[in-house]
Protein backbone atom coordinates (compact mmCIF):
# COMPACT_ATOMS: atom_id res chain seq x y z
CA UNK A 1 0.00 0.00 0.00
CA UNK A 2 1.00 3.40 -1.16
CA UNK A 3 1.40 6.07 1.62
CA UNK A 4 -1.07 7.92 0.08
CA UNK A 5 -3.40 5.05 0.19
CA UNK A 6 -2.23 4.56 4.03
CA UNK A 7 -2.90 7.96 5.05
CA UNK A 8 -6.46 8.03 2.87
CA UNK A 9 -7.31 4.66 4.90
CA UNK A 10 -6.05 6.25 8.26
CA UNK A 11 -7.82 9.48 8.27
CA UNK A 12 -11.30 7.17 7.15
CA UNK A 13 -10.93 5.18 9.85
CA UNK A 14 -10.49 8.22 12.29
CA UNK A 15 -13.63 9.65 10.88
CA UNK A 16 -15.78 6.65 11.57
CA UNK A 17 -14.50 6.54 14.89
CA UNK A 18 -15.46 9.77 15.44
CA UNK A 19 -18.78 9.62 14.08
CA UNK A 20 -19.28 6.46 16.41
CA UNK A 21 -18.31 8.73 19.30
CA UNK A 22 -20.93 11.42 18.48
CA UNK A 23 -23.59 8.88 17.55
CA UNK A 24 -23.26 7.56 20.94
CA UNK A 25 -23.90 11.37 23.22
CA UNK A 26 -26.47 12.29 20.99
CA UNK A 27 -28.25 8.71 21.38
CA UNK A 28 -28.08 8.65 24.97
CA UNK A 29 -28.77 11.81 25.60
CA UNK A 30 -32.13 11.49 23.80
CA UNK A 31 -33.22 8.23 25.05
CA UNK A 32 -30.63 7.15 27.46
CA UNK A 33 -28.36 4.38 28.00
CA UNK A 34 -30.63 1.38 28.88
CA UNK A 35 -32.31 1.82 25.53
CA UNK A 36 -29.44 2.73 23.73
CA UNK A 37 -28.29 -0.33 21.64
CA UNK A 38 -24.79 -0.62 19.97
CA UNK A 39 -26.93 -1.18 16.60
CA UNK A 40 -28.79 1.73 17.19
CA UNK A 41 -25.51 4.03 17.77
CA UNK A 42 -23.32 2.05 14.30
CA UNK A 43 -26.90 3.18 12.28
CA UNK A 44 -27.08 6.97 13.54
CA UNK A 45 -23.35 7.02 12.80
CA UNK A 46 -23.43 5.33 9.48
CA UNK A 47 -21.08 2.39 9.99
CA UNK A 48 -21.19 -1.31 9.60
CA UNK A 49 -22.03 -2.26 13.10
CA UNK A 50 -18.96 -4.67 12.83
CA UNK A 51 -17.13 -1.41 13.32
CA UNK A 52 -18.29 -0.59 16.34
CA UNK A 53 -16.32 -3.88 18.38
CA UNK A 54 -12.85 -3.05 16.24
CA UNK A 55 -12.84 -0.09 18.03
CA UNK A 56 -14.68 0.12 21.44
CA UNK A 57 -14.58 -3.67 23.77
CA UNK A 58 -18.32 -2.74 24.08
CA UNK A 59 -21.09 -0.19 25.01
CA UNK A 60 -19.78 1.13 27.82
CA UNK A 61 -16.62 1.58 26.81
CA UNK A 62 -17.91 3.73 23.99
CA UNK A 63 -20.07 6.04 26.12
CA UNK A 64 -17.46 6.63 28.36
CA UNK A 65 -15.20 7.50 25.50
CA UNK A 66 -17.55 9.46 23.75
CA UNK A 67 -18.84 11.85 27.66
CA UNK A 68 -14.86 11.85 27.68
CA UNK A 69 -14.45 13.75 24.09
CA UNK A 70 -17.52 15.96 24.60
CA UNK A 71 -16.37 17.00 28.29
CA UNK A 72 -12.63 17.64 27.29
CA UNK A 73 -13.96 19.57 24.09
CA UNK A 74 -16.02 21.72 26.12
CA UNK A 75 -13.32 22.52 28.25
CA UNK A 76 -11.33 23.00 25.93
CA UNK A 77 -13.44 25.57 24.09
CA UNK A 78 -14.53 27.25 27.20
CA UNK A 79 -10.67 27.74 28.46
CA UNK A 80 -9.39 28.97 24.57
CA UNK A 81 -12.28 31.41 24.14
CA UNK A 82 -11.78 34.72 23.13
CA UNK A 83 -10.48 36.81 25.25
CA UNK A 84 -7.96 34.83 25.04
CA UNK A 85 -6.35 34.78 29.26
CA UNK A 86 -3.54 33.68 30.64
CA UNK A 87 -4.89 34.16 34.30
CA UNK A 88 -4.72 31.40 35.96
CA UNK A 89 -7.86 32.06 38.52
CA UNK A 90 -10.09 32.55 35.42
CA UNK A 91 -8.95 29.71 33.70
CA UNK A 92 -10.22 27.87 36.72
CA UNK A 93 -13.94 29.65 36.79
CA UNK A 94 -13.87 28.88 33.23
CA UNK A 95 -13.07 25.05 33.83
CA UNK A 96 -15.84 24.79 37.19
CA UNK A 97 -18.48 26.43 34.88
CA UNK A 98 -18.06 24.64 31.51
CA UNK A 99 -18.46 21.22 33.60
CA UNK A 100 -21.27 22.72 35.35
CA UNK A 101 -22.83 23.93 32.49
CA UNK A 102 -22.24 20.19 30.79
CA UNK A 103 -24.44 19.01 33.90
CA UNK A 104 -27.45 21.76 33.73
CA UNK A 105 -27.61 21.26 29.52
CA UNK A 106 -27.22 18.02 29.21
CA UNK A 107 -28.61 16.53 32.20
CA UNK A 108 -29.07 13.10 30.88
CA UNK A 109 -26.28 12.55 29.52
CA UNK A 110 -23.96 13.09 32.55
CA UNK A 111 -25.94 11.46 35.17
CA UNK A 112 -25.64 8.33 32.43
CA UNK A 113 -22.06 9.08 32.58
CA UNK A 114 -21.81 9.51 36.46
CA UNK A 115 -23.53 5.84 36.84
CA UNK A 116 -21.56 4.46 34.46
CA UNK A 117 -18.15 5.06 36.78
CA UNK A 118 -20.01 3.56 39.33
CA UNK A 119 -20.78 0.33 37.71
CA UNK A 120 -18.79 -3.17 38.49
CA UNK A 121 -16.67 -2.42 34.90
CA UNK A 122 -15.70 0.81 36.69
CA UNK A 123 -13.80 3.65 35.54
CA UNK A 124 -12.30 3.00 31.32
CA UNK A 125 -8.64 4.39 30.51
CA UNK A 126 -9.01 6.07 26.89
CA UNK A 127 -7.30 8.60 25.04
CA UNK A 128 -10.31 10.68 25.65
CA UNK A 129 -9.99 10.65 29.14
CA UNK A 130 -6.52 10.91 29.26
CA UNK A 131 -6.73 14.72 27.03
CA UNK A 132 -9.07 15.71 29.50
CA UNK A 133 -7.23 14.99 32.82
CA UNK A 134 -4.23 16.63 31.20
CA UNK A 135 -5.99 19.71 30.23
CA UNK A 136 -7.32 20.07 33.93
CA UNK A 137 -3.97 18.84 35.11
CA UNK A 138 -2.83 22.27 33.27
CA UNK A 139 -5.50 24.13 34.50
CA UNK A 140 -4.77 23.24 38.32
CA UNK A 141 -0.87 24.07 37.17
CA UNK A 142 -1.77 27.48 36.28
CA UNK A 143 -4.29 27.95 39.21
CA UNK A 144 -0.55 28.32 41.18
CA UNK A 145 -0.33 24.65 42.49
CA UNK A 146 3.27 23.37 43.47
CA UNK A 147 1.63 19.48 43.67
CA UNK A 148 -0.21 18.86 40.55
CA UNK A 149 -0.13 14.73 41.91
CA UNK A 150 -2.52 15.19 44.68
CA UNK A 151 -4.29 18.59 44.03
CA UNK A 152 -5.32 17.37 40.52
CA UNK A 153 -6.89 14.63 42.15
CA UNK A 154 -9.13 16.79 44.43
CA UNK A 155 -9.95 18.94 41.92
CA UNK A 156 -11.67 16.01 39.53
CA UNK A 157 -13.40 14.55 43.13
CA UNK A 158 -15.10 18.10 43.42
CA UNK A 159 -16.35 18.17 40.41
CA UNK A 160 -17.68 14.95 39.92
CA UNK A 161 -19.52 15.61 43.50
CA UNK A 162 -20.80 18.67 41.97
CA UNK A 163 -22.20 16.83 38.98
CA UNK A 164 -23.67 14.14 40.71
CA UNK A 165 -25.14 16.51 43.17
CA UNK A 166 -26.85 18.19 39.73
CA UNK A 167 -27.99 15.23 38.00
CA UNK A 168 -29.46 12.89 40.86
CA UNK A 169 -33.10 12.16 40.09
CA UNK A 170 -35.34 13.64 42.10
CA UNK A 171 -33.27 16.50 44.75
CA UNK A 172 -31.05 17.57 42.48
CA UNK A 173 -29.08 20.70 43.85
CA UNK A 174 -28.19 24.22 42.35
CA UNK A 175 -25.83 24.61 40.02
CA UNK A 176 -25.80 28.23 42.08
CA UNK A 177 -25.18 26.64 45.17
CA UNK A 178 -22.43 24.33 44.11
CA UNK A 179 -20.73 27.08 41.47
CA UNK A 180 -20.33 29.28 45.21
CA UNK A 181 -18.65 26.33 47.15
CA UNK A 182 -15.99 25.52 44.25
CA UNK A 183 -15.53 29.31 43.80
CA UNK A 184 -14.98 29.78 47.48
CA UNK A 185 -12.79 26.52 47.61
CA UNK A 186 -10.42 27.95 44.63
CA UNK A 187 -10.74 31.73 45.89
CA UNK A 188 -12.37 32.34 42.85
CA UNK A 189 -14.47 36.20 42.43
CA UNK A 190 -18.15 35.18 41.53
CA UNK A 191 -18.10 37.53 38.58
CA UNK A 192 -15.40 35.32 36.90
CA UNK A 193 -16.31 32.42 34.34
CA UNK A 194 -19.64 32.51 33.11
CA UNK A 195 -21.79 33.63 35.89
CA UNK A 196 -25.15 31.94 36.43
CA UNK A 197 -27.76 34.56 34.86
CA UNK A 198 -25.19 35.55 32.28
CA UNK A 199 -25.03 34.42 28.35
CA UNK A 200 -21.54 32.74 27.68
CA UNK A 201 -19.53 34.22 25.19
CA UNK A 202 -19.99 31.95 22.63
CA UNK A 203 -23.77 31.74 22.67
CA UNK A 204 -26.50 30.50 24.74
CA UNK A 205 -26.74 26.49 24.49
CA UNK A 206 -26.40 24.64 21.58
CA UNK A 207 -27.58 21.25 20.47
CA UNK A 208 -25.64 20.92 17.53
CA UNK A 209 -22.67 18.53 19.30
CA UNK A 210 -20.86 18.12 15.68
CA UNK A 211 -17.92 20.66 16.10
CA UNK A 212 -16.78 18.37 19.39
CA UNK A 213 -16.31 15.71 17.38
CA UNK A 214 -14.46 16.97 14.36
CA UNK A 215 -11.40 15.06 13.19
CA UNK A 216 -8.00 16.92 12.65
CA UNK A 217 -7.78 18.97 15.79
CA UNK A 218 -5.80 16.98 18.16
CA UNK A 219 -2.66 15.27 17.68
CA UNK A 220 -1.62 11.41 18.17
CA UNK A 221 -3.40 8.65 16.60
CA UNK A 222 -7.07 8.05 17.57
CA UNK A 223 -7.53 5.03 15.37
CA UNK A 224 -7.32 0.96 16.74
Amino acid sequence: MSPRSASVNEELRRRSRERLLQAAVELVSERGYEATTLGDIADRAGSARGLVSYYFPGKRQLVQSAVHRLMHRTLEEALEREPRTEDGRERMARAVDAVLGLARDRTVLMRQHMAGLLDTDGFVQCPEQQRLAELLQDTMERHGSQTVETDYPMLRSQLMGAVYAMVVPNVPMSMTTLRAELFTRYRLDWEQGVPPGTEAPDGTYDGDLSRFFETGRESGDQSK
